[in-house]
């Protein structure tokens, strides 16, 4: 990677974290891992190498293989594209878990790498120099056009906007036809859609990587930005208890599918009748993944690590406002439930948010709230997901 040179600094940190993480590889005896506060003193990267050694050395390599996009669920027209399908050597980021732990966490140590770079005011690294990115938008978003824009464009390249005016997917042309026309004009493709087989649909005909920035199902660079900010917060991931506080919507998807890969435990509270999508609980729970639905929020989340909510109607979903707003009394997030969770828990929320709806503001402006680092997040989350598919 290489990417940050501070580089003997940042590898004698590394090298003693690690020291301090495991035993020698010959030895079988059970890993003593870095006390949080002695992990959270240490450069980010630094701690990414630690959390990613540490799932190593635990044998966390259920996943490994050939990267296959998978099948979404039944419930989300049950279509898949493989990696062969799409053309040799294409990755696409459509779901975490077509990906292995290794790789995911190289994702989010490189996110770190090109953080810091940023962050330092270095703009010397443009891998992306020369590249085009076409944004295909069914559905808008601000943070999601500008952290992909202007991501793009701070590594070099020149992103493209295509709102719902500029092209309309499978109505007034194909999307089989749209995915090979844009991959004749472009490196990648970014597509934030209502409807899950569009995306892959996209990624099936077209020859050039596709992202998924979200769609009705899954929004999988939301929780790479959610991982990456917990690191930066607690130190590590492993194990961590988050508990989501809402509808079992496709961030909620999204978590699940990365507690398939990743070893947390995941919580997610919501209102009966208002449960993820039970083939993506089952498929996670299949790969070895902690799980627990729930519809008691306020035991839900005692000994929370994060606490993470998001709006209780989405796009799509507004003319259900009025009937949410009934079913999900008691889910609010509020002072009370972060108190009943304990001192050391974190507030996250992917926003836009509703204060006073499901969070009140005082949860939202609190000290224990990383809203906007995590918003932040999108962004270098992202640079590191297109240097992934790109292969720079």
């Amino acid at each position: 990677m290489g990417v940050v040179a501070a580089a003997s600094g940042v590898l004698a940190c590394c090298n003693a974290a690690a020291a301090g993480l495991v035993s020698s590889p010959r030895s079988s005896k059970a890993l003593t891992p870095l006390a949080p506060s002695q992990i959270r003193g240490a450069p980010l990267i630094c701690r990414l190498s630690v959390v990613r050694l540490h799932s190593e050395r635990r044998g966390d390599y259920s996943h490994r293989g050939k990267i296959v996009c998978k099948s979404s669920t039944a419930t989300q027209n049950d279509a898949s594209v493989s990696q062969s399908q799409a053309g040799q050597g294409v990755k696409h980021f459509l779901h975490i878990d077509d990906y292995d732990n290794k790789t995911i966490m190289n994702i989010l140590e490189r996110a770190a790498e090109v953080k810091a770079k940023l962050k330092s005011g270095d703009r010397s690294f443009k891998p992306f120099a020369g590249k085009t990115m076409a944004m295909i938008f069914t559905k808008p978003s601000m943070r999601t056009r500008v952290s992909f824009e202007t991501g793009f464009h701070l590594l070099g390249g020149h992103a493209i906007y295509l709102g719902p005016d500029d092209i309309q997917l499978g109505k007034r042309e194909e999307t089989r036809d749209i995915a090979r026309v844009l991959s004749g004009y472009n490196d990648v493709i970014m597509a934030r859609l209502f409807a899950h087989k569009d995306l892959i649909d996209l990624a099936k005909f077209g020859s050039v990587p596709v992202i998924n920035g979200l769609t009705d199902y899954n929004h999988p660079c939301q929780i790479m930005a959610d991982a990456l900010t917990i690191i930066e917060h607690k130190g590590y991931i492993d194990n961590i208890k988050v508990v989501y506080v809402g509808d079992g919507n496709n961030v909620v998807h999204s978590w699940l599918r990365f507690a398939a890969v990743v070893p947390i435990h995941f919580v997610c509270a919501c209102p009966r009748g208002f449960e993820p999508d039970p083939t993506t609980v089952e498929q996670a729970r299949a790969k070895g993944a902690k799980i627990d639905i729930v519809n008691d929020p306020m035991e839900a989340v005692k000994g929370a690590d994060v606490i993470y909510s998001d709006v209780w109607a989405s796009m799509g979903q507004k003319e259900e406002a009025a009937l949410r707003m009934q079913r999900f009394q008691g889910f609010q997030v509020n002072e009370k439930m972060m108190e009943q969770a304990g001192p050391q828990v974190l507030f996250m929320h992917c926003l836009p948010a509703e204060r006073g709806v499901e969070v009140t503001d005082g949860v939202i402006e609190a000290p224990n709230s990383i809203v906007f680092p995590q918003a932040e997040n999108r962004m270098h989350a992202q640079n590191a997901v297109m240097l992934h598919v790109l292969g720079a």
